[in-house]
């Protein structure tokens, strides 16, 4: 499906920029890869159609025919900056976000700077997975280990920015990347959430939100 489905997934009707994504073992947070797990990025002129034809499209049914579970995030952007394969796919609506928010953010790395990225990997994915706060993440990819995606969502932009900001393997890794030059192109957005349709091991992760609330 990586390979047939891309014919199928730019034929679509409304779809945009999107992108055909593998993951890493455990988290995602590593190069070793993981045959199970696959996730699909795309945008739409709007929500309804977004809803349609994540739902029915015949890439999408196929997808949906051959997992035993999928999760669907609706997501509105509020700010992004930065570029994918050269393009800038995401047309941000700023507006104030009160409540959850989705952080993705994309990178293509140098070869030269591949092993010292790698290497700081497992200390920021042992961060990440320690805070309290965040509510979902995930690491993904299109090319090992050179192309890869963070998607995490958290309660709000609060805590979000806490986790950051805060002094420990995570900061010091963007000031390594930012002293080595280590990509070679990058994006950061964040999004609203606008709705979810699925489960993820069995769970939809925002009902968590609902009970802490």
């Amino acid at each position: 499906m990586m390979g047939l489905a891309r014919g199928a997934l730019a034929a679509t009707p409304g779809i945009g920029f999107w992108k055909l994504c593998g993951s890493g073992t455990g988290e995602g947070f590593t190069p070793r890869p993981n045959l199970g797990v696959y996730a699909i990025l795309a945008t739409w002129p709007d929500h309804t159609t977004a809803e349609a034809q994540t739902a029915t499209a015949p890439a999408f049914a196929r997808y949906h025919a051959r997992a035993k579970e999928s999760w669907t995030v609706f997501l509105t952007p509020v700010s992004a900056r930065g570029t994918w394969s050269g393009r800038q796919p995401f047309v941000p609506a700023p507006a104030p976000l009160t409540g959850p928010v989705a952080a993705l953010t994309r990178a293509t790395l140098r070869p030269r700077a591949a092993l010292r990225f790698w290497n700081r990997v497992p200390d920021i994915s042992a961060a990440i997975g320690a805070d309290p706060d965040v509510t979902f993440k995930i690491g993904i990819g299109e090319v090992p280990l050179l192309h890869q995606v963070t998607f995490s969502i958290w309660p709000s932009t609060e805590t979000m920015a806490r986790f950051a900001r805060a002094d420990g393997p995570h900061a010091r890794a963007i000031r390594a990347v930012r002293e080595g030059d280590w990509f070679s192109e990058e994006l950061y957005a964040r999004f609203a959430i606008t709705g979810t349709r699925g489960t993820w091991l069995g769970t939809n992760p925002l009902d968590s939100l609902k009970e802490t609330a």
